[in-house]
């Protein structure tokens, strides 16, 4: 191994301890027998199972994942047909404003969208009389909002990597438009799908801020109620919650990094 490549070697693991380790010691600390989270005191898994009856965590916990698979699910079917748009139809009228239309999100700031939907759900409520209140239906709109245009550029992408010699000879062989795109289109893009999917739903799960203006009472959401939490201080329950969180996520990585191995070999 050249000299030169040493202190390369040595910014990339000083990056990766910086990422990790704060990681690393919150699991740890979440098997922590002292309810001080700085202070290491012996092994307990006590606060797993205090967390198991926190109410207010697992209601919040429950509300967002219901919000991050409605918002995932219904920003791929969007972000899908606007990315088939953009791709498939070549020059169209008004594709210039709805390619920026689809974009903004990606780069407009949170407390901008956020105060913009709460004022639309208000003028909305005030003229037609829905959205009665605001809960989980307004915090799953205000995600697909800005999540379908994160899954648009996954899908996007892969779209125009695709071979369309394939779906052009199962034209050729009589099927139909319809068919191919179920039958061929769909598999071929199913890890973009996919990585879109969970991309969205993790933005959806971590989002506080667009969720803060556009919830009510009765409709808090998981990062709302860590923040309110962290803010009187850390709990041990708050580090077992993250436990269990990155352990979920590293198995849906793992799944879906599978997944996407297994899809170019067949």
């Amino acid at each position: 191994m050249k000299r030169r490549s040493w202190p390369l070697l040595g910014i990339l693991a000083f990056g990766y301890a910086f990422l990790y380790v704060p990681i690393l010691l919150l699991i740890l600390y979440s098997f922590n027998e002292s309810r001080l989270v700085t202070v290491w005191s012996g092994f307990s898994t006590k606060w797993y199972g205090e967390l198991l009856h926190n109410q207010q965590l697992l209601d919040a916990a429950w509300l967002s994942v219901r919000i991050a698979a409605t918002n995932a699910t219904v920003a791929v079917v969007l972000g899908t047909l606007a990315a088939n748009a953009l791709v498939r139809q070549g020059r169209f009228r008004g594709r210039t404003g709805f390619e920026l239309l689809l974009m903004a999100p990606l780069v407009m700031p949170d407390v901008i969208i956020g105060l913009s939907l709460l004022l639309l759900f208000v003028a909305m409520q005030q003229t037609i009389g829905w959205p009665d209140g605001r809960g989980f239906t307004t915090i799953a709109i205000a995600h697909i909002t800005f999540s379908m245009a994160y899954v648009a550029v996954v899908v996007r992408s892969r779209l125009a990597q695709m071979d369309g010699s394939l779906e052009e000879a199962a034209m050729d062989l009589g099927a139909r438009p319809l068919g191919v795109y179920l039958q061929i289109t769909l598999p071929l893009i199913a890890p973009a799908l996919l990585s879109g999917w969970l991309l969205a739903f993790t933005l959806s799960l971590d989002d506080l801020v667009i969720a803060s203006f556009v919830s009510g009472p009765g409709s808090t959401t998981l990062p709302m109620v860590v923040y309110s939490s962290v803010r009187m201080g850390v709990s041990p329950q708050i580090n077992a919650l993250a436990t269990l969180i990155v352990l979920i996520v590293a198995i849906a990585v793992l799944i879906a990094g599978f997944t996407m191995r297994r899809g170019p070999n067949r």
